[in-house]
């Protein structure tokens, strides 16, 4: 029998008209801003109870359970949980005690059934997933920024939802476990041992760490409370040299930031692991740090240098504690605060400990070159960008933010002062402590301390990108200045004008004449020079204070050298590769220029400097021919170097590294195989085990008759198990077969065969170095083609890393018209991502346009 059931549908309408709809408007894959400003008013109380089974085999899935205990304040929507891996990895839902349909949409699990306003538990057992839980033989480690948390198992991933943790897991007996809380006890479990965590302090998604595996461990107490160090190193040299530094400068930098901020140290505890081949230097997960163990683990060939590096890395972490871990940005267009305030921080915290080095020289060397590098090129940001999507968050990553945002920090504690810029931090700690901020609530509580427009000064240099280009106007009559006026204009075409201040040094054959600049304006007029002799030249930012394109006396190059302030020497090195790039001086002057820097110059800094521009413009400004013309007389003249006694050990070890990126000679193959092997040795030259790794590295590279019996000696020198596998990876990526290089590249395609990022980044290096372009230009349109991908799989670095290590090494019209071909028929690439792609080919553009 057939019913009638149109008046039964009637009334289910009417009813349901009358129900409040489900809104759904906010929802989209990745976590999409205006899903984020709801969430974040409609939940609060959020306590992850979360359970992982490890097996010892990888291939094996992890076992999970999440226990999510949350308040809801409004039900208008549903709940939605970020779970951006397979549907099929969720077994069960279960929502106050109800099992519920599993509901898997656009990266989310949708839970609508069973919830209450207050107090709402919500069981999920699942497997974990792995994008980002970097699984290993023996070992794994989370890396969940910026919105990785969600790859691995259910959460609200979004910075300003933060959550304690409630942390048990069960791991192989033999491994080690550290968390972000401390251990509460371990049992014996069907041969595994199970560890169960105290629940941690709060913290925001992208700061949940978890390290297990096989690790040797040491427990120290070096001023606060136990700390354990987790690594994998087996140097005993870098092992007896590093341990006691790294425990130290720990409990140092801890001193320094209580003091600074008034603010104790904010967690439970604070252990931290090496980990070989780590993504980053470090990552400042709460009380569970990374690190890249080859940034830490260091021995005495370390050059000064590469010792205050890694101090600096240590510094960095811990002030994140503070700056990043304990007060968070809102949202991730504020990145960069965290990054800023832990290079300023770093800078205080470790610069008093190395009172022989210039630190304003040693602070331009690390922060100019590489804030140049991105911010002249077509595709700079500003420091804060806009971000509509926590999925593109990565892509805000870069020199911008880690060495542009250190100068303006720098620029704005001087124009409010020392001392107002540390009670105004002090305030912003104390204010904004375990919560969230925005750049603009500390803009609101420095703007309270000073006289000057600092929202204003804030919207040129933190809410625009670009640098300005400066120019002078110098009048003379009877051998004295009687004009000067400098001009500065915004290298985009833009009418930004930048508010700072620097210094001239006005330089006469017996005298230097320091004169003080402030600019806001279009144009300054330097009435401090009317009346002053004319000078042999002027060198320009010679404090390093300001930020630009200076302008440069090409006609007296020769007086840089014999300048006694290393600071203004090393700004005018930096200046002439700067002048390079803007056209107004040739490659081959300024090369020549700081060839006779390397063999002068006496600091170390500086040196190390000049060495590395020598190298960029030899490989990326040069052409073959002028390669092969000035090749064997630069190789020629840095081996005599090499052999003379007339430099200290670090200053001897960068001419060997010069040296041995040039080395692709015949003779110069010999000279590097003889000391690979030992026969000959450099006076003063310190060298370790990884260096001589590198070296059958490069004489693969430059095809050595000998490099298959060199590479396969290369490896037996290896004990370390992980070194082992880095170097079996990089194996296809030296051939000298052609075809296996292609191979090898095209494997990158998979996934799983990208994911240690930093061994792809080297492999890439080789396949696609400068000697070997003609054969791998063929693979630049896949190298390409797989950015997007690599942009939604890879590590936040990584896309950057990519583009740098394949198309960023061309010097070809043929690799320009590909990337032209690319943004033809990608219109609608995500902008940052975009941007990231433009900043890698910048010297590719200046090159085939010069």
């Amino acid at each position: 029998m057939k019913r009638n059931i149109l008046p039964y549908m009637s009334l289910l309408m009417i009813v349901a008209a009358c129900e409040p709809p489900k809104k759904s408007d906010v929802l989209e894959a990745g976590i999409p801003l205006k899903m984020a400003e709801y969430r974040v008013g409609q939940v609060s109380d959020v306590v992850y109870g979360l359970s992982f089974d490890i097996p010892a085999e990888k291939e094996r899935p992890i076992s999970s359970t999440l226990k999510l205990d949350v308040n809801i304040h409004d039900l208008s929507r549903p709940l939605y949980l970020d779970f951006n891996a397979d549907a099929s990895l969720l077994k069960t839902i279960h929502v106050n005690g109800q099992k519920q349909e599993i509901v898997h949409q656009k990266e989310h699990i949708v839970v609508s059934a069973n919830l209450q306003e207050g107090s709402n538990t919500i069981e999920i057992t699942f497997n974990a997933g792995e994008l980002s839980l970097n699984r290993n033989e023996d070992y794994l480690y989370t890396l969940l920024v910026p919105d990785r948390a969600s790859t691995m198992f259910p959460c609200f991933d979004q910075p300003n939802i933060k959550a304690r943790y409630a942390l048990e897991v069960t791991a192989p007996k033999d491994w080690k476990v550290v968390c972000g809380a401390p251990l509460k006890k371990q049992m014996q479990k069907e041969g595994k041992t199970q560890h169960l965590f105290e629940e941690s302090d709060p913290m925001s998604t992208y700061l949940f760490s978890m390290v297990a595996g096989k690790f040797e461990s040491v427990t120290e107490n070096p001023g606060l409370f136990d700390m354990t160090l987790l690594y994998r190193e087996t140097d005993s040299a870098k092992i007896g040299f590093s341990i006691p530094k790294i425990f130290e400068l720990h409990q140092r930098s801890i001193d320094f930031l209580k003091n600074y901020t008034l603010y104790e140290f904010p967690f439970k505890k604070l252990d931290y692991a090496a980990i070989p081949g780590f993504q980053y230097g470090g990552m400042e997960h709460v009380g569970a740090i990374q690190y890249r163990q080859s940034s830490i683990f260091l021995d005495e060939s370390a050059t000064e240098r590469r010792l205050m590096g890694s101090a600096k890395l240590i510094a960095h972490e811990i002030s994140h504690m503070w700056f990043g871990d304990m007060v968070t940005m809102d949202w991730f267009n504020d990145v960069w605060m965290k990054e800023v305030f832990a290079n300023f921080m770093a800078d205080k915290i470790i610069n008093p400990t190395f009172p022989e080095i210039n630190h304003k020289l040693q602070f331009m060397i690390s922060h100019y070159r590489g804030a140049y590098g991105e911010d002249r090129t077509r595709g700079t940001n500003p420091i804060r960008q806009k971000l509509d999507n926590l999925k593109n968050a990565g892509s805000l990553y870069g020199s911008i933010i880690y060495n542009k945002a250190p100068i303006m920090m720098r620029q704005l504690e001087a124009t409010i002062g020392e001392k107002a810029f540390r009670e105004g931090i002090r305030q912003y700690i104390k204010t904004y402590a375990y919560e969230n901020a925005t750049w603009n609530d500390l803009v609101g509580i420095l703007d309270k301390t000073t006289d000057k427009d600092l929202k204003s000064w804030s919207e040129v240099w933190v809410n625009q990108s670009g640098r300005p280009v400066l120019s002078e106007q110098i009048d003379y009559a009877d051998g004295k200045i009687t004009k000067f006026t400098i001009s500065q204009r915004a290298e985009d075409g833009s009418d930004k004008l930048w508010p700072q201040s620097f210094e001239l040094a006005l330089v006469y054959h017996d005298s230097i004449r320091i004169i003080p600049v402030n600019i806001s304006d279009k144009t300054v007029d330097v009435a401090l020079a009317i009346g002053l002799p004319e000078p042999e030249t002027i060198i320009y930012n010679s404090n390093a204070f300001g930020y630009g394109v200076f302008p440069l006396d090409t006609d007296n190059l020769k007086i840089i050298p014999k300048l006694g302030d290393e600071v203004a020497r090393g700004y005018a090195y930096l200046n002439a590769y700067e002048n390079v790039l803007t056209g107004k001086i040739a490659p081959r002057k300024v090369f020549d220029l700081y060839i006779d820097a390397i063999l002068k110059e006496e600091n170390e800094f500086v040196h190390g400097m000049v060495s590395a521009e020598a190298s960029q413009l030899f490989w990326n400004f040069f052409t073959e021919q002028q390669r092969a013309e000035m090749q064997p007389s630069v190789e020629s003249l840095l081996w005599k170097e090499l052999l003379s006694d007339n430099y200290g050990a670090n200053i001897k070890k960068n001419i060997f590294d010069l040296w041995k990126g040039l080395a692709y000679s015949e003779q110069g193959k010999e000279r590097l195989y003889a000391i690979w092997g030992k026969n000959v040795k450099i006076p003063d030259l310190k060298l370790n085990q990884d260096d001589y790794t590198d070296m059958a590295m490069s004489l693969a590279l430059y095809d050595h008759k000998q490099s298959p019996k060199i590479l396969e000696t290369a490896k037996k020198q290896l004990d370390n198990p992980d070194k082992v596998k880095r170097f079996e990876f990089l194996l296809p990526a030296l051939s000298s077969d052609v075809a296996v290089r292609d191979s090898f590249f095209i494997s990158f395609k998979n996934p799983k065969n990208r994911e240690k990022e930093s061994w792809v980044g080297t492999a890439n290096g080789y396949i696609h170095h400068p000697l070997r372009q003609k054969t791998a230009i063929k693979h630049l349109p896949l190298a390409l083609e797989l950015l997007e991908e690599i942009q939604r799989t890879g590590d936040i670095f990584f896309p950057k890393r990519w583009l740098s290590s394949t198309v960023g090494q061309y010097q070809s019209k043929e690799a320009q018209e590909m990337v032209e071909e690319y943004l033809k028929h990608h219109p609608d690439l995500e902008p940052s991502l975009k941007g990231k792609l433009l900043q890698a080919t910048d010297d590719l553009y200046r090159f085939v346009n010069m």
